[in-house]
């Protein structure tokens, strides 16, 4: 919702404590997310077809028919009638400044995946999302040694310290920005050094348009962002870029490889507004990727 004004015209300091204030938007738009929709849709353009685990609600059915339509099998996504899907609602005024509703709706029930005994090749991303699915499918994956990316993103205030710990712990790569590192510093009282004696492979920091850092015991290597035509809004960014991540990882790239196709794929998703707005092909992908870092 776009709001044709200034929210500090409307908000009197002297009145904060008793705070009654109405904006009247210009308009509404209603877009697609979700970190899981949104990795999965960039998933989906590089020729994959992630399977999501989440819940969702009673007015699911056109979210649904999107997936589908992109070849995104919602077969793990578990329905709550009696509850709406997980929404946010956005007002931003006329200096970006923005107020965020935000409902967890059916995202308050896990979503019960029962994973096969067996999984040749998989490779899994948890983030943010329910709370126990979170923790539940952290184990389940390294039962069944399917390596996983701990992503915790916007989840982190919720997260108790030992569940943070125990998810982190056997993840095969950890990412965030560079905001969230420092938050998990501080939750758990570990640094850099100590959350990579936890992971098996590396830390992953994203830094926005300054680019990302991939980060081993042996060395950091920075990997810078890749140019966009235009850049529109930078929301889902970060979705696309685990997206290119993941995308090389299970195609046998390097990991510096796979954080620079992350990289290129973050750079469509800002030309547009929204988080699954952008599209391309591979062959266009894989030629921005070629004439940016060669």
């Amino acid at each position: 919702m776009d709001f044709p004004g200034k929210f500090t015209d409307h908000i009197l300091p002297e009145k904060i404590h008793d705070l009654n204030v109405c904006f009247t938007v210009n308009d509404l738009s209603e877009k697609f997310g979700g970190t899981a929709g949104n990795i999965a849709y960039n998933l989906s353009l590089l020729g994959e077809t992630p399977l999501i685990l989440a819940s969702a609600g009673k007015d699911f059915n056109g979210y649904s028919a999107w997936l589908e339509k992109n070849g995104l099998p919602v077969t793990g996504i578990r329905i709550m009638p009696e509850e709406f899907t997980a929404s946010a609602y956005i007002t931003t005024d006329q200096s970006d400044n923005q107020i965020t509703g935000f409902t967890l709706g059916a995202m308050r029930h896990p979503s019960l995946y029962n994973f096969p005994k067996t999984i040749e090749g998989a490779l899994a991303i948890i983030s943010p999302g329910n709370i126990d699915d979170m923790l539940a499918y952290s184990r389940t994956l390294k039962e069944l040694a399917i390596p996983y990316i701990f992503d915790p993103g916007q989840s982190l205030p919720i997260i108790p310290k030992d569940r943070l710990v125990e998810i982190l712990t056997g993840a095969d790569i950890f990412i965030s920005n560079d905001y969230e590192l420092e938050m998990v510093n501080k939750t758990t009282e570990m640094d850099k050094k100590t959350i990579l004696n936890r992971v098996n492979t590396a830390l992953i920091t994203t830094f926005g348009d300054k680019g990302s850092m991939v980060s081993t015991f042996e060395e950091n290597i920075r990997i810078p962002a890749a140019d966009a035509t235009r850049v529109i809004d930078p929301t889902g960014a970060g979705d696309a870029y685990r997206a290119g991540l993941l995308k090389g990882i299970a195609t046998e790239k390097g990991l510096t490889d796979a954080a620079r196709m992350g990289a290129t794929c973050a750079s469509y998703a800002v030309e547009y507004k929204g988080t699954q707005e952008h599209h391309f092909s591979e062959i266009q992908f894989w030629k921005r990727h070629q004439n940016f870092f060669g």
